[in-house]
């Protein structure tokens, strides 16, 4: 766990932008050998889930919400040193992992990848804005035991729905995970018209899922 103090601490450098005390703080925890994951959900994937309510109540702007989003993703280049010595060479199962088409807010999805990573997994991450054909060109090229699909903004639910259609149309044995902060405002009801699919609220009930 990370002291409450810490996280706020972390947040307000976050909100203000300052990059250099944020990498402090995460340096900090670090040294501590501080568990990856709960790095992952107690800083990251919280900070970013306040910024993001912060934004969507109008608290701050646009740019606040995407200079937050971005020295975050800056932080992860700390963790991989850390992240490629905990996470196992032998690869018995593989994810493929993929924002929506439209959809920028890639680093809940990158994320996700790296808790695939560490319990075993080898989960290739394709980014932001994924064309649908491309997607399912490299489903068919990998052949994974799991899609994880990720969509942050309520806007896109649409095209993900019509990306989530067109995997379990060609890929209906595949299981697949869903999650992002679009499905706060809907769209988890209709996951039930699809086999084996389901929504993963968090990165720590991911790697409950995936470890099990």
């Amino acid at each position: 766990m990370i002291d409450e103090n810490l996280y706020k601490d972390y947040l307000d450098f976050l909100l203000k932008g300052q990059r250099m005390a944020c990498s402090q703080i995460v340096q900090q925890l670090l040294d501590r050998d501080i568990d990856i994951t709960s790095l992952y959900t107690d800083l990251f994937q919280d900070s970013l889930y306040e910024v993001g309510r912060l934004w969507e109540y109008n608290k701050i702007s646009v740019a606040r919400e995407h200079l937050a989003t971005a020295i975050t993703e800056g932080m992860l280049n700390l963790i991989y040193p850390r992240l490629f010595e905990a996470s196992s060479n032998n690869k018995n199962k593989n994810a493929v992992i993929s924002c929506s088409a439209n959809e920028y807010h890639q680093i809940g999805g990158k994320m996700a990848a790296d808790i695939f990573e560490l319990n075993g997994w080898d989960a290739h991450f394709l980014g932001a804005n994924t064309p649908i054909y491309h997607l399912l060109e490299h489903v068919q090229e990998t052949k994974p035991d799991l899609v994880g699909l990720s969509v942050s903004v309520y806007f896109n639910m649409p095209l993900f729905k019509t990306q989530l259609e067109a995997v379990r149309s060609d890929f209906s044995q595949v299981d697949i995970f869903v999650g992002g902060q679009a499905f706060n405002w809907g769209g988890i009801n209709m996951l039930k018209d699809y086999a084996a699919t389901h929504y993963i609220p968090s990165l720590g009930i991911l790697e409950t899922e995936i470890s099990k």
